[in-house]
């Protein structure tokens, strides 16, 4: 079976709500992250149910690799599943997340997608995952998107999500005179680049966020097929009475166009 039918019988296998609950069973025997960490705890819930998206969707693609993957819990997640990880990112990432790297055997290289080949052959990977990433680009995207045209195989997955530039925040936000992006003066005015083979970067803030049709135009342009670009609807995980916050998150997802992410997946033919 290719990695594209795969991907659309999933259901024959684990349901999203099967790998949501195996997800938080994970958690609770501390197989996913190290609880004591704030930081991954913060991610955990913010991002869970969106990892569990993707998970499902790749399940049956064995070889994935993340670009960009940062903490690497959705790494984490997929090595638990199964699947073999691989790992890109600008900074060195194993060092800080020893549990999620080491321990799990996920293999990770540093690298600057932006302007770096990535560092696989041709047709190496059954899925590439690529989440909230492209909008800290300073260049184009483009080399980066057809870089993983070109290591993924045929009918290989690719998954892209990023943020949403007319979602009820920025809207809002704009309404009352504010910026939809970082602090001006930390995050732009004084903000020192990462200097990288003569050339400036600045990774640690939003340059750029997305419409649907620009992420539609991106993958088309790279040479991907079966282009499906949705509204990510914002599901925290929440426990307790917590759980009476998410009314608001569901009362803005009620229309598509105002949640907060985009999400994308296609394949290469």
């Amino acid at each position: 079976m290719s990695a594209r039918d795969a991907a659309e019988n999933a259901d024959a296998t684990m349901s999203k709500k099967d790998i949501y609950a195996k997800a938080l069973e994970l958690r609770r025997r501390g197989r996913l992250y190290d609880r004591g960490d704030a930081e991954m705890e913060d991610l955990f819930r913010g991002s869970i149910d969106r990892f569990c998206e993707i998970a499902c969707r790749l399940q049956h693609a064995h070889r994935v690799l993340d670009v960009g993957s940062g903490q690497g819990m959705l790494l984490s997640l997929l090595s638990e599943l199964g699947h073999e990880c691989h790992a890109l990112d600008l900074f060195d990432a194993p060092e800080r997340y020893p549990r999620i790297y080491f321990d799990k055997g996920i293999r990770f290289q540093a690298c600057n997608v932006e302007v770096d080949p990535l560092p696989f052959e041709d047709g190496f990977f059954d899925a590439v995952v690529c989440c909230q990433v492209l909008e800290h680009f300073t260049h184009s995207h483009l080399f980066l998107m057809r870089e993983i045209y070109r290591v993924l195989g045929p009918e290989g997955i690719v998954e892209v999500d990023v943020p949403n530039a007319v979602c009820f925040r920025n809207r809002s936000r704009m309404i009352r005179g504010k910026h939809i992006t970082y602090d001006y003066e930390e995050h732009y005015l004084y903000s020192e680049p990462v200097l990288y083979n003569g050339r400036s970067f600045y990774p640690l803030r939003h340059n750029r966020e997305f419409t649907c049709r620009e992420v539609s135009i991106l993958l088309a342009v790279s040479g991907f097929k079966d282009i499906r670009v949705s509204f990510l609807k914002s599901r925290r995980h929440r426990e307790g009475l917590e759980k009476i916050r998410s009314l608001g998150s569901a009362l803005r997802d009620l229309i598509p166009s105002l949640r907060k992410s985009i999400i994308a997946f296609a394949v290469k033919p």
